[in-house]
């Protein structure tokens, strides 16, 4: 009892902390703000209380895009996985490029090359294949890491996909959408 107690009291703290992280994010990220705004350009908008969900995660990421959430998706933070205010911003810049694809072109989340864009134009324009970030991967490769961190990210979040699971489908699916999707870089005039 005392244990699932203890966990409770963690979760709750987890649960506020990453919350304040999130709307601190929200309220001064230049990226965050800037994905938000252009969503709502596109006519879909964005009510930060329902958009915006931190709770526990089962799987291992630091956040994900629930298309079902609303109207327009959703963003959920993983209380249990998120680390640090950076992360939080950096998840939800991922996210939002996924909520924005999903505004903007009807994304089919089955289909694995509609969610492989998705992938490669997030883990592009987000900053998750940043050198820093890399580096701090062990990947210390400096020629091509860049389109190598993409590749290989958007081949990891396509496979967890129940439709795209099969071995070899989601980097069959990376490696069709590829070249147009890295090129696409709305709504940024060039990659950040």
């Amino acid at each position: 009892f005392m244990q699932a107690h203890m966990a409770q009291h963690e979760s709750q703290e987890e649960h506020i902390k990453v919350k304040g992280w999130m709307e601190k994010a929200l309220s001064r990220s230049s990226f965050v703000k800037f994905m938000v705004d252009n969503m709502e350009k596109r006519g879909c908008k964005v009510d930060a209380k329902d958009f915006f969900v931190v709770r526990h995660c089962d799987e291992k990421v630091g956040g994900g895009f629930d298309e079902s959430a609303s109207k327009h998706g959703g963003v959920v933070l993983c209380q249990n996985h998120i680390r640090d205010y950076q992360h939080t911003e950096l998840t939800l810049t991922h996210e939002l490029v996924h909520a924005y694809d999903h505004c903007r072109a009807f994304v089919d989340w089955s289909n694995c090359v509609h969610h492989a864009c998705s992938e490669i134009r997030a883990a592009n324009l987000s900053g998750d294949c940043r050198m820093y970030q890399e580096f701090q991967r062990g990947k210390t490769a400096i020629r091509g890491q860049g389109m190598a961190c993409v590749r290989r990210r958007a081949a990891l979040s396509v496979s967890m996909n129940p439709s795209c699971s099969a071995p070899g489908v989601a980097a069959e699916a990376v490696d069709i959408a590829f070249e147009q999707c890295y090129a696409d870089t709305a709504p940024f005039d060039r990659s950040p």
